[in-house]
C-alpha cells in the first residue's frame, strides 16, 4: 500500500501569488495611476507640464524619478498626478480604476488614502472631492464584480501635516464615515512637521470614537513614532519601519526589545510596512535587508503594502513576489500578512471577522490544496497495484 501526504510548504508560483486574497492598507490615490490615463487627463484638461507625453515613456520617467534619490524630483512626481486630478470626472476615472487594478491583482479590501485639500484648483469643494472619489470606488467595485473579482474599497482622509486645514479634513472624513470614508490620516514630510501640531484634529477624531493612522517612522525615526502613539495617539502607523531602531540584535542571534518597540509589539499596534518604497527612500538598502523580515519573525503586527504603486512600480502581488524570493515566504506567511491587514482595517470587527474567515482564508486553503489536483494523472501504475 503506498500513500501520498502533502508536501512540505513549498514557495508559491507567481501566479498563486496574483490570486492570493490580499489587503493592502497603505495606498496613495495619487501615487497608482495609470500612465496612459494621466496622458488623457493633461489632454483633456490642457495640462502641458508632463515630462513625457508617450504612456511608456512616462511611466518609465516616473519610476525612475522616484528613483534617482533626489527629493526634488519624487517630489515632482506627485505635481504631475495631482496637477491632472482637478476635476470631478477626473476623480471618478482615477478612483475607479484604481479599484479595478487593486481587484485585478488580487486584493480583497484596500483602504486607499489621497488629500482633499489637493483638488481643489478646478473649483470643486471638499465635499465635491470626496463624493467624486467615493462614486469612483463604487464603479470600480462593480466593474469588479462584472470581471469576475471582488473587492471593497474604504478612502482614507489625508491632511498634508506642513499645512493647516487637519481639523478641517478630519471634520470632513468623520462627517463621511458611514458614506464610504473609514478613516483620517496625515502625510508630509515629517522632519520640521511633527504630527504634535496637529493635536487638535486627532483630539477631535477621539472624541468621536472615529479612527485615524499617522505617517510616522518612514524617513525621521523613532521620535516620530513615540509622538504619533502616545501623543497623538494613532491606531496604526503609516511605514513604522524605523522602529526597527529600538531592536538590538546580539552577535549570537538573540534579540533586545527597547521599551518603544516592546510598546508597538505588546499593544499589537499595525505597521504599514511599504518595502519597494522604503528602498527608494533609503530606509532599507535591499528586500533581504528590510526590516519586516525581523518585525515578521518577532511576531509584530506587520502588514504589507504598496504605498505609491506608480512611482514604485508596483503592486501588492510584486510586493509579495519580492519578500518570497528574499526570505522564503509561503502561502502561509502571505495569509499572515493578509490576516494582520485585515485584523488592522478601520471597517466594523464583524465585517473584518467575515472577511478573514469566510474570504481570506478559504482563498489560501484552496490555493494551499492545488497540490493535490497538480498530482492527478502524474502516476502510472495499474488498478490494484497497490492492494
Amino acid at each position: 500500500m503506498t500513500s501520498q501526504t502533502a508536501p512540505k510548504a513549498h514557495t508559491p508560483s507567481s501566479d498563486q501569488i496574483r490570486r492570493a486574497p490580499k489587503v493592502l492598507l497603505h495606498d496613495h490615490l495619487d501615487g497608482g495611476l495609470r500612465p496612459g490615463t494621466i496622458v488623457e487627463l493633461a489632454h483633456e484638461s490642457g495640462y502641458s507640464g508632463l515630462p513625457e507625453t508617450d504612456p511608456g515613456k512616462l511611466g518609465l520617467w516616473f519610476q525612475e524619478a522616484a528613483d534617482s534619490g533626489s527629493l526634488e524630483r519624487y517630489l515632482e512626481t506627485f505635481s504631475h498626478t495631482v496637477a491632472v486630478m482637478q476635476t470631478r470626472d477626473a476623480l471618478v476615472r482615477v478612483a475607479r480604476e484604481c479599484a479595478e487594478d487593486l481587484a485585478e491583482d488580487g486584493v480583497v479590501y484596500a483602504e486607499v488614502r489621497y488629500a482633499p485639500e489637493q483638488h481643489l484648483e478646478g473649483g470643486l469643494t471638499l465635499e465635491e472631492v470626496v463624493e467624486a472619489v467615493n462614486e469612483g470606488f463604487r464603479e470600480g467595485e462593480r466593474i469588479a464584480r462584472e470581471n469576475g473579482h471582488r473587492i471593497r474599497v474604504g478612502a482614507l482622509l489625508t491632511a498634508m501635516r506642513h499645512a493647516a486645514r487637519s481639523l478641517e479634513i478630519a471634520e470632513l472624513a468623520n462627517s463621511y464615515r458611514d458614506l464610504g470614508v473609514v478613516g483620517f490620516d496625515i502625510a508630509g514630510a515629517e522632519a520640521g512637521h511633527p504630527p504634535t501640531r496637529h493635536l487638535d484634529a486627532f483630539e477631535y477624531l477621539k472624541r468621536e470614537n472615529n479612527h485615524f493612522t499617522i505617517h510616522a517612522g518612514e524617513a525621521f525615526g523613532l521620535p516620530s513614532i513615540w509622538q504619533a502613539l502616545q501623543w497623538c495617539g494613532a491606531d496604526r502607523l503609516g511605514h513604522g519601519v524605523r522602529i526597527i531602531d529600538d531592536i538590538r540584535v546580539r552577535d549570537d542571534g538573540s534579540v533586545e526589545l527597547g521599551r518603544l518597540a516592546s510598546y508597538v509589539r505588546d499593544k499589537r499596534i499595525p505597521l504599514e510596512l511599504c518595502p519597494s518604497s522604503n528602498l527608494q527612500t533609503g530606509a532599507a538598502d535591499s528586500y533581504e535587508a528590510h526590516p519586516i523580515g525581523l518585525l515578521r519573525r518577532l511576531h509584530f503586527r506587520a502588514t504589507v503594502n504598496t504605498d505609491n504603486r506608480l512611482m514604485s512600480h508596483t503592486s501588492m502581488s510584486q510586493e509579495f513576489e519580492h519578500l518570497v524570493e528574499a526570505f522564503g515566504y509561503t502561502l502561509d506567511d502571505m495569509q499572515w500578512f493578509s490576516v494582520n491587514a485585515m485584523k488592522s482595517s478601520f471597517i466594523p470587527f464583524d465585517e473584518r471577522l467575515a472577511m478573514i474567515n469566510d474570504v481570506i482564508k478559504p482563498g489560501y486553503a484552496e490555493l494551499k490544496s492545488e497540490w493535490l489536483f497538480r498530482q492527478t494523472g502524474s502516476t502510472s501504475g495499474s488498478p490494484g497495484e497497490s492492494d
